[in-house]
């Protein structure tokens, strides 16, 4: 196919040849804490405007993680990238227009104004991520970071943290005892910053 009737289609995808006719998932630029709202919208224009045959699917991603407030555990959905949704779509003048122009959109990503699509191993691995059944710990100290143990046979004791298994909630946490550093591992509600 020349490369004038492949402008005449609307906006090329990549070098890679692909065309506008493909489907494929986007990412949008959106303004944070507007990322649902934004995918809403999105739905509700698409469906308005008659063009569901040209956006299918918008996603906000997402992925549970624990966390630790107070000595309490609790379960949250934390965006993997704030200020952006994915939108997967066939891009056409009229589809980008309708994505385009949604409140609290600033655009697609991508090279110039033609937006770029999402490669299919990096949408897998996101895929993959929203789909951990088993949430991360959102743990509130640092390497290096004083805390006091609140629990446990070191009750009392203060240390440095040396370590953190984010997956496992744990610390390891060096405690001078008898003039000696001692490395201690302890679970997360064990502790609290100093």
């Amino acid at each position: 196919m020349s490369e004038e009737s492949s402008t005449n289609r609307g906006f090329l995808a990549r070098s890679t040849g692909k065309q506008s006719g493909d489907r494929n998932w986007y990412v949008i630029h959106t303004y944070a804490g507007y990322e649902d709202q934004v995918a809403l919208n999105i739905q509700q224009r698409a469906a308005s405007l008659n063009m569901e045959d040209k956006v299918f699917d918008v996603m906000v991603p997402t992925e549970k993680q624990i966390e630790i407030k107070n000595g309490k555990r609790k379960t949250v959905d934390r965006k993997i990238f704030p200020g952006y949704v994915m939108v997967d779509m066939i891009v056409t003048d009229d589809s980008w227009y309708v994505v385009r122009n949604t409140p609290n959109v600033t655009g697609f990503t991508g090279m110039g104004v033609r937006p770029t699509p999402l490669d299919p191993k990096e949408l897998e691995s996101i895929k993959k991520r929203m789909g951990v059944s088993e949430p991360l710990y959102q743990i509130e100290v640092r390497l290096g970071d004083l805390v006091s143990i609140t629990d446990g046979p070191m009750k009392g004791f203060q240390g440095k943290v040396d370590e953190i298994d984010e997956q496992k909630g744990k610390l390891k946490v060096i405690v001078s005892m008898f003039n000696r550093e001692t490395p201690v591992t302890l679970d997360y509600l064990q502790v609290k910053p100093v």
